[in-house]
C-alpha cells in the first residue's frame, strides 16, 4: 500500500500554475487543506472580522512534524502588502507552531490531522482584508518552501452591497447565461475617486478562473456606484453539481456503483455520468464538500482515504482537457483531476484520492482562455442555482492597505 501511495503522489503532485489565492497543498504528503469559517465547512472563506477561521490539513503519516504558521496581510489582488508592519495587523505573535494535532484512528491510510484557528491566545488579526497563511515544516524561513498555502478574507460591513442575478442577459434570454448586477452604497466611507479607490471581485460558486476582477462601475452616484447591464458580468450558467457520499467504506453510498479493495487500498467507483441536454433540478452545495463518516464523530481523524473513480460517458470531445472539479480542488485541473479518454469504455476517467464524506463535482473542459467550461460536458442552463459572491475593497488616498468593507452573497433561481 505504501508503495502504491508513493507512486500515486509522484505522478500527481498538484500543479503550481494557478492564481495566487488558491488554497492548496504544496507537498505530496499534505491532503485535504481546508479553510473553515465559524465551524461550517459549507461557508465561503470570507468572515466578519473576529469570527473564528480554522485552517486544517492532513499529513499522510503518524510521525509528528512541527509545523509553523505564518500569516501575511495581502492587497486586494492578493499580492503581498509591504506597506504595513506586522504589528499593524497582528496582536500577539506570528510564526507560531501548530499544537492542535491528532493521529487518525483505525484507518488504512495513516495520517495526522493538524488544525490552527484564528483568533487564538497567541495571535489575533486586527485589520479587514485578505490574509494568506503559509505553513512551514520545522521553522519559518522566507527562503524555505511552505508545505501549503491557505487564503481567507476578513471584512467589516461598512458598505452595503446589493446583488441581483438574472437569466435575462445582454446576449440571450433564458438560455445559457446569467448576469449579475451590483449596487454599492458607501455608507460612512468617503470615496472621492471610485475607479481608483475601489477594488471589486465577483465570483460564481467561489471559482477563480472565471472571476470578474476590478470592473469599473458604469453609474456613479453621490454616495454609491452601480454595475448594471455589463456584458463582463455575464457568466456561463453551468449545470447543477453532481454529488456523491461515502459514509461507510463497506457499503455503496449515494451515487456509488461499487466499493472494492485493490492492492491494499479502498476504491469507490461512481456511476458513470453523461453530458446533459436538458436541465435537471437536483439540490447541491454549489461545489462544496463535508468530511464525515457513518459514525459522525471525530470525523477529522476517523474518516478513511480512498481512491474515487470518476467516469464521463461520451464520445471523445474536441478541445482542451476534460477534468473533474469541485471546491475540494478549488475547481482547478490538477494533474490527478485531469481525465483520460478510454477508447474501450468510450468514457473519460480518472481516480482521485479523497477523504470520506459528501462531495459535489462537475466535469469541465479547459477553453482557450484557461476557463473551465461545462457546455460540452454538463451543459449550460439558465435555471441552474449558482452562488455568487461580491467583495468590495476600499483604499482611500494615503491609506496603506485595502480594507474589505463590503461583502454579499446571492443565489440565482431555478425558476
Amino acid at each position: 500500500m505504501k508503495r502504491l501511495l508513493i507512486l500515486f503522489f509522484l505522478f500527481n503532485v498538484c500543479s503550481l500554475q494557478v492564481d495566487a489565492q488558491q488554497t492548496r497543498s504544496l507537498s505530496d504528503d499534505i491532503r485535504t487543506v481546508q479553510v473553515i469559517v465559524a465551524d461550517d465547512p459549507l461557508l465561503p472563506p470570507v468572515a466578519r472580522l473576529g469570527t473564528p477561521v480554522e485552517i486544517s490539513f492532513d499529513a499522510l503519516t503518524h510521525v509528528y512534524a512541527r509545523y509553523i504558521v505564518n500569516v501575511q496581510l495581502c492587497n486586494a489582488d492578493w499580492s503581498e502588502n509591504d506597506e504595513v508592519f506586522e504589528s499593524d495587523y497582528i496582536s500577539g505573535f506570528n510564526n507560531r507552531p501548530i499544537e492542535d494535532y491528532e493521529n487518525s484512528f483505525n484507518t488504512t491510510v495513516l495520517y495526522t490531522h493538524y488544525s490552527y484557528c484564528f483568533p487564538n491566545e497567541d495571535c489575533r488579526l486586527l485589520l479587514p482584508g485578505n490574509y494568506r497563511v503559509r505553513v512551514y515544516e520545522e521553522e519559518f524561513d522566507s527562503d524555505a518552501e511552505p508545505v501549503l498555502e491557505a487564503f481567507f478574507s476578513l471584512y467589516v460591513p461598512e458598505m452595503s452591497v446589493r446583488m441581483t442575478v438574472s437569466p435575462n442577459t445582454e446576449i440571450d434570454f433564458n438560455q445559457r447565461h446569467q448576469q449579475v448586477s451590483l449596487d454599492v452604497a458607501y455608507g460612512q466611507r468617503r470615496v472621492v475617486d471610485p475607479q481608483r479607490e475601489l477594488h471589486t471581485i465577483v465570483m460564481q460558486n467561489r471559482r477563480l478562473d472565471n472571476a470578474v476582477v476590478n470592473l469599473p462601475p458604469n453609474i456613479l452616484k453621490a454616495n454609491g456606484a452601480e454595475w448594471t447591464h455589463r456584458r463582463e458580468l455575464i457568466f456561463d450558467a453551468g449545470a447543477e453539481f453532481h454529488k456523491f457520499e461515502i459514509l461507510d467504506i463497506r457499503l455503496n453510498g449515494m451515487n456509488v456503483d461499487r466499493m472494492e479493495w485493490i492492492d491494499e487500498q479502498h476504491h469507490a467507483t461512481l456511476f458513470a455520468n453523461t453530458p446533459q441536454h436538458n436541465y435537471t433540478y437536483d439540490p447541491d452545495a454549489d461545489g462544496a464538500y463535508v468530511i464525515r463518516h457513518s459514525g459522525d464523530e471525530d470525523n477529522a481523524t476517523m474518516s478513511e482515504y480512498l481512491f474515487v473513480h470518476f467516469l464521463l460517458q461520451t464520445p471523445k470531445l474536441e478541445g482542451g482537457d476534460v477534468y473533474v472539479a469541485g471546491l475540494w480542488n478549488n475547481g482547478y485541473p490538477d494533474p490527478e483531476c485531469v481525465m483520460h479518454y478510454d477508447e474501450r469504455l468510450k468514457a473519460y476517467e480518472t481516480a482521485v484520492l479523497l477523504k470520506q464524506g459528501y462531495y459535489n463535482y462537475q466535469f469541465r473542459q479547459i477553453d482557450g482562455d484557461g476557463v473551465g467550461r461545462t457546455l460540452r460536458t454538463d451543459g449550460d442552463f439558465y435555471q441552474t442555482e449558482n452562488e455568487y459572491i461580491t467583495l468590495v475593497y476600499h483604499r482611500p488616498q494615503g491609506a496603506r492597505y485595502d480594507a474589505l468593507v463590503g461583502f454579499a452573497k446571492a443565489k440565482s433561481s431555478n425558476q
